[in-house]
């Protein structure tokens, strides 16, 4: 590909689907540093603030998602969706890019919907495995759809599906030799059990209540806390750091360290989240978050669960069975080893290559 190549990446509204974008612009530059990227996000999110920050120029559109409820956001939407289409045709026009990537997010729907329209290559990132309203919207119109789990033919056409898994941080790819820097880091006893707890960027409330109600619990056990508990949360729970054992934390700036660390996590079940825990394949307790969209994290959770790679607790069950589950989580040799394993055999390291390689056969497939 001699010309210098331009193209437009649309994803936001959670980090699950600002990250691969980013991961997806930053493989595309290592290959081809003369490219010209955009980025097209919806206004008042995330995005707005990390892509700067991860130095790509992004265009916000006037969108959100419908609530499942009667709002008068939900009430404006149909006008949100005709401003956000004719916006995305200013944007295609001026930019003309020669292939659009859309990685799942409100702002991604419009965007990709005039690119189709316009016959201009474009390329599907799904992260979850079981997709979002928006990539389902705009399955037909897309040259490929690249996912992470198996059996995504129920939702796209089957032949348009690659299977390239969801865009890591390459740091995690060596986790097993940062143990001593880890311990380090975080001030632990390397010869007592430690448990991560990650809950997301903004935290988890169900799952930092169950800690803080457990805190007896686990300093009884003799057990170590690095507890991830969330920007909202921070103010709440910070007294709990230094005490019986624990690390109170708002966000995690090195995961790769604080996987490192861990003998046993206990996570949320974000598409992200599962990738990398697939790849670190540290014996796994998900707790999924009731309140997303088609419940998408007890589905993506169960494709590890359902072969034998990590355990799952409704928050419903956090009650009756956490001490329990914990626990042989944390004495169980046999149980670590086959959680492990398993998981470990789900992990899909090069994604973010394999998504640029489809990338550049469509590329090379147009100028044919």
């Amino acid at each position: 590909m001699s010309k210098k190549l331009k193209i437009i990446l649309s994803g936001g509204g959670t980090g699950g689907h600002i990250y691969p974008a980013i991961a997806i612009a930053n493989e595309i530059c290592k290959r081809h540093p003369e490219a010209s990227v955009l980025f097209v996000g919806a206004k008042d999110r995330m995005e707005m603030q990390k892509v700067p920050e991860a130095g790509y120029e992004i265009v916000g559109l006037w969108i959100s998602g419908i609530q499942r409820k009667l709002t008068l956001s939900n009430l404006m939407f149909p006008l949100k969706l005709l401003s956000s289409l004719w916006k995305s045709r200013k944007i295609i026009k001026k930019f003309n890019p020669d292939i659009v990537i859309g990685t799942g997010g409100f702002a991604s729907g419009p965007l990709l919907k005039v690119a189709n329209v316009k016959n201009i290559p474009a390329v599907l990132q799904e992260q979850n495995s079981f997709p979002g309203i928006t990539n389902k919207w705009l399955s037909k119109g897309v040259n490929k759809i690249c996912v992470a789990y198996d059996g995504m033919e129920q939702f796209f056409p089957k032949d348009k599906i690659i299977k390239t898994g969801n865009p890591v941080r390459q740091d995690l790819l060596k986790t097993k030799d940062k143990r001593d820097q880890a311990i380090l880091k975080y001030n632990l006893n390397p010869k007592k059990k430690t448990i991560l707890v990650i809950g997301g960027s903004l935290g988890a409330r169900r799952i930092n209540q169950l800690i803080e109600k457990e805190l007896d619990f686990f300093n009884k056990k003799d057990v170590q806390l690095i507890w991830q508990c969330g920007k909202l949360y921070y103010s709440e729970y910070k007294k709990y750091t230094n005490q019986k054992n624990v690390q109170v934390l708002q966000f995690i700036d090195t995961m790769d360290l604080a996987y490192a660390a861990a003998d046993v996590i206990i996570s949320r079940a974000g598409a992200s989240s599962v990738s990398e825990l697939c790849i670190v394949a540290k014996p796994t307790l998900f707790i999924p978050s009731p309140n997303v969209a088609e419940d998408h994290q007890t589905k993506n959770a169960k494709a590890v669960v359902d072969k034998d790679g990590a355990l799952m607790l409704k928050e419903s069950e956090l009650e009756d069975k956490f001490q329990y589950t914990i626990l042989e989580m944390l004495e169980s040799k046999e149980l670590q080893d086959k959680l492990s394993k398993a998981i470990k055999e789900l992990a899909l390291p090069n994604a973010t290559i394999d998504i640029v390689d489809a990338i550049e056969e469509i590329m090379k497939n147009k100028i044919k």
